[in-house]
């Protein structure tokens, strides 16, 4: 029996492996694919699990992202965004909870499922919408603030709903006022006493903890302190998961913050994934099959009121309308503390399985469709607006320098992009800047810098640069997928200029030149190369030699540079130097190197130390003797079947 329970959670993990790389693939998110496996592995299909078996361990998959959300949830940063937070917010999920209760009592639910179901609309996704605001560059932008702001009040929110939840469930009763302010004093005082305790205790301890150096005392305290401060709420009556916020809370501020949260990610990953399973499981395809007309035109409704609301509130508070209608579409989705209090109300039997399961493909669909829609957000604000060219800063085109034949264009203005610009400035070499940080640009023009707003990875923003007209492009950002977009378009319309890249070190060098590159300058390489030319200097070696040296490194891809003794941490990717010493027994010894097959091994033979002297690159007739040390380059896994061929044959 236990067997086959093994065999089911291995082959449900495999599942949700697939699922979540098909689904990142098509750039949906993984939310979506823990909710398939849900539903493939439960009682909908193979009925491998119930929902209670796996939900006992998935509800600490719930404990420990309210943790992870008390972390991140500043008191400061509250403060300095209060008026937006607690106006805009607040208005937000009042007005969408009481619409969506009054319309879903109107449809015959009674008061506790209402208010379960308004709670879960109002909500949106946090996760996807920080996550898409953050890569297109958004978070500073208006509307980025305003959606910030309302994801801020509704991750509060869900505090008093976790308080909430078991007073509904109260055998049907009719809820009361005293009732209520009841159970919302019960949470204070144990939200004031856990504050009061926690804030001079659990510095104290990890300071404890932190003194002995240990990662997996570290990590044990962390998940002990998350589970034990939900163990006490729960005893009080009340959530775990409102005492587990309540301790990521009070570490929030403390030093020990960034390692409590990469300590705790893996765990809260692992199990939120379980938690979604669980919710997967709830589904009922037969229900599904029979409502399908009713959960799309759910969905439908959903996201048009929830912006409609999220629009009217901020063209009441003044907004432009294309602030309003971008912000409106990014909160427009049902997000993942939806499920959360859905999966609350499941087990608390406050919702029927019809109810629940139109309520979570309602969600799901929501979140589906979510990405598309904030990616969107900006061009569809526009186009509403009658504005279909998309431009930054007004209605200007980016002009035709004089001289554009030496055209230096350089792409990316951040701190690498600026000192190079300053440097044209300075020797009075015509270039040009595209930037995609709105703030950024905005600044540099009032100075009077070239700078304009473009995303680099489009063919029209370049051709409008006259990318074809410049001498030299120069692209300063270092991510991955950029650049694998943007370079072989330059290459495209620029076939004649030099195009220098930059990276962070030489990783991908070789496959960066096929694309086009002119010249790859590695950041990490370049840094060493100009310290040892200080170092070489200091030690009095001449400037021509020391400029020779690092022109030859250059020349050659930085050759001297690759190769590195190993320390405990080993990066598996890197090549790594490592020392062979051959005793009188070792199966080369009285061998030629030549009769070495270094083909076959991969490797690369950097030198050769006999009686204290180093012979680089010696000669392939040299003749192996006992004692003789092999220094030898190449990836780890190479490197050892290179030493047990060189000792034992």
């Amino acid at each position: 029996m236990e067997h086959s329970i093994l065999v089911k959670i291995l082959l449900m993990l495999m599942m949700a492996i697939v699922a979540i790389a098909l689904f990142r693939r098509v750039g949906l998110p993984a939310i979506l694919a823990y909710l398939i496996t849900g539903v493939i592995s439960g009682p909908s299909a193979f009925n491998w699990f119930t929902q209670q078996q796996i939900h006992s361990v998935a509800e600490l998959g719930v404990v420990l992202l309210m943790f992870s959300l008390g972390l991140e949830f500043s008191l400061p940063r509250l403060w300095a965004m209060r008026r937006t937070v607690f106006g805009l917010g607040s208005a937000q999920v009042f007005v969408t909870a009481v619409l969506t209760m009054c319309i879903s009592m109107l449809m015959g639910l009674n008061l506790s499922e209402s208010i379960v179901v308004g709670s879960a609309i109002a909500l949106s996704s946090t996760a996807i919408v920080l996550k898409l605001l953050n890569e297109r560059g958004w978070l500073r932008r208006r509307h980025g603030e305003l959606s910030v702001s309302v994801l801020l009040f509704q991750d509060l929110a869900v505090v008093p709903l976790l308080i909430l939840m078991p007073l509904l469930a109260s055998d049907g009763e009719m809820l009361s006022w005293h009732e209520i302010l009841l159970a919302m004093g019960e949470g204070v005082l144990a939200f004031v006493a856990l504050m009061a305790v926690g804030k001079w205790a659990l510095p104290k301890v990890f300071d404890e903890v932190a003194r002995s150096r240990s990662n997996e005392l570290f990590v044990l305290s962390t998940l002990v302190v998350a589970l034990v401060t939900g163990a006490l709420t729960q005893w009080l009556g009340l959530s775990m998961a409102l005492g587990a916020f309540i301790a990521g809370m009070l570490l929030g501020e403390s030093q020990y913050k960034r390692q409590l949260e990469a300590d705790i990610r893996p765990f809260r990953d692992l199990l939120m994934g379980l938690f979604f399973i669980s919710i997967g499981m709830l589904l009922d395809f037969s229900l599904v099959i029979t409502f399908w007309w009713q959960v799309i035109l759910l969905v439908v409704a959903v996201i048009i009121a929830k912006a409609l609301i999220v629009f009217g509130l901020l063209r009441a508070a003044k907004e432009s309308f294309r602030t309003s209608v971008a912000t409106a579409i990014s909160l427009a989705q049902v997000g993942e503390f939806s499920f959360v209090v859905l999966a609350l109300a499941v087990n608390y039997q406050l919702l029927g399985i019809t109810v629940s399961t139109k309520l979570v493909m309602v969600a799901v669909l929501s979140m589906a469709v979510a990405p598309w829609l904030v990616r969107h957000s900006v061009d569809i604000a526009r186009r509403l607006h009658g504005v279909k060219s998309i431009k930054q800063g007004g209605n200007e085109t980016i002009p035709i320098p004089e001289q554009s034949s030496d055209l230096v264009l350089i792409l990316g203005y951040g701190r690498v992009g600026q000192t190079i610009a300053r440097f044209m400035k300075t020797e009075a070499i015509p270039y040009l800047v595209l930037d995609r940080d709105p703030t950024r640009v905005t600044e540099a023009r009032r100075a009077g810098e070239p700078v304009y707003f473009g995303d680099v990875a489009k063919r029209a923003i370049l051709k409008q640069a006259q990318i074809k007209q410049a001498k030299l492009i120069v692209l300063t950002f270092t991510s991955s997928h950029v650049l694998d977009e943007v370079l072989p378009l330059c290459r495209q319309l620029a076939p004649e200029a030099k195009i220098l890249v930059r990276t962070r070190d030489d990783e991908g060098m070789e496959a960066l030149e096929e694309a086009g590159a002119s010249q790859v300058i590695p950041e990490t390489l370049e840094g060493s190369l100009m310290l040892v030319s200080q170092v070489l200097y200091q030690c009095g070696v001449p400037l021509t030699r020391i400029l020779k040296r690092l022109e030859y490194e250059r020349r050659n891809h930085y050759q001297y540079l690759h190769g590195f003794f190993s320390g405990e941490e080993t990066d598996f990717t890197l090549e790594l130097l490592h020392a062979v010493a051959l005793p009188k027994g070792a199966q080369v010894v009285g061998q030629p190197l030549s009769a070495i097959p270094w083909e076959k091994l991969r490797v690369e033979l950097r030198a050769v130390r006999r009686s204290g002297a180093e012979v680089e690159s010696p000669e392939l007739d040299w003749l192996i003797r006992p004692g003789d040390i092999l220094i030898i380059l190449g990836k780890p896994r190479r490197i050892e079947k290179a030493e047990h061929y060189l000792l034992q044959g």
